[in-house]
């Protein structure tokens, strides 16, 4: 699924246009995005949580030669599945 299929999901269920409903989606990825950037914590009863987490330096090789590397530290978004969708599945 793409976005402009899920914004034709959401026109239907919402009885609005699919123009409406794209904007909404980009709207809420858009906030989920930005509060990430802060380092900030994305709770949706029932859907899920978004959360930042810290990934440390650490040592691994390149994958043409063997020579050992270092891979800078980053952060990543992770994604944690609530019980009500694990249910549905």
């Amino acid at each position: 699924m793409n976005v402009s299929d899920l914004a034709k999901g959401v026109a239907e269920a919402t009885g609005s246009n699919e123009a409406d409903a794209k904007k909404a989606i980009t709207a809420v990825f858009d906030q989920i995005a930005a509060a990430a950037v802060k380092g900030e914590e994305v709770s949706i009863p029932g859907f899920g949580k978004f959360t930042v987490k810290d990934r440390p330096e650490r040592e691994g090789r390149n994958p043409g030669t063997g020579e050992t590397i270092t891979i800078a530290a980053s952060k990543k978004v992770a994604f944690t599945a609530a019980k009500g969708l694990k249910d549905k599945m």
